[in-house]
């Protein structure tokens, strides 16, 4: 598994088999990257349940100015960090331009952001989607954390649907079928 796209293109990322990561592989990663490019530019991303990191570093190489990587597993956070480190240095970043914090997601969440975001990737465990989103995106919503023009975008099964109360979907990347990956992207309804 690598970075698919721009500075860091090719910086291979570490991923912890025995952890249960699930990582993006990089068609898909591409496909939706290519969908919001315009949302990526000098954006300050939020990367949830981040695992590798694919998701964040991604946005990182392709010109996103700064990126927050929550992750509570310890195994994993390991391999995060070295991957954050390889991406920067790559894309000839500051260091303070990727933020770790080792911490549950709903936790991180409760408190409120000094800036929003604008661009929040979410990336749960699957088992787990029913319970977490709803709790996610009312947090989300709460607290403010997204910026004005930003989007959130969720990875699930193509069969999984979800209608948060506050927001809007926006699009969907990828084909709706069962088992396949998709991305729904969400914005704050008016």
């Amino acid at each position: 598994m690598r970075i698919c796209g721009g500075k860091a293109r090719g910086i291979p990322l570490r991923v912890s088999k025995k952890a249960g990561v699930r990582p993006a592989i990089e068609t898909i990663r591409e496909r939706l990257f290519s969908s919001i490019s315009s949302y990526v530019n000098h954006a300050r991303t939020l990367d949830l349940f981040a695992g590798s990191g694919a998701y964040g570093l991604e946005a990182l190489s392709r010109g996103a100015e700064q990126a927050t990587f929550v992750e509570k597993n310890r195994s994993v956070f390991v391999d995060l960090s070295a991957n954050l480190k390889a991406v920067l240095k790559s894309a000839h970043m500051p260091a303070d331009s990727g933020k770790l914090v080792k911490r549950d997601v709903l936790d991180f969440l409760r408190e409120k952001p000094s800036l929003g975001y604008d661009l929040i990737m979410i990336d749960p465990p699957y088992p787990e989607l029913g319970s977490l989103c709803p709790k996610i995106f009312s947090l989300l919503l709460a607290n403010n954390n997204l910026s004005e023009k930003g989007i959130v975008v969720l990875e699930c099964p193509g069969d999984f649907t979800i209608e948060p109360s506050g927001w809007t979907p926006q699009r969907t990347v990828g084909k709706e079928k069962k088992g396949s990956p998709i991305h729904r992207i969400f914005e704050r309804s008016n």
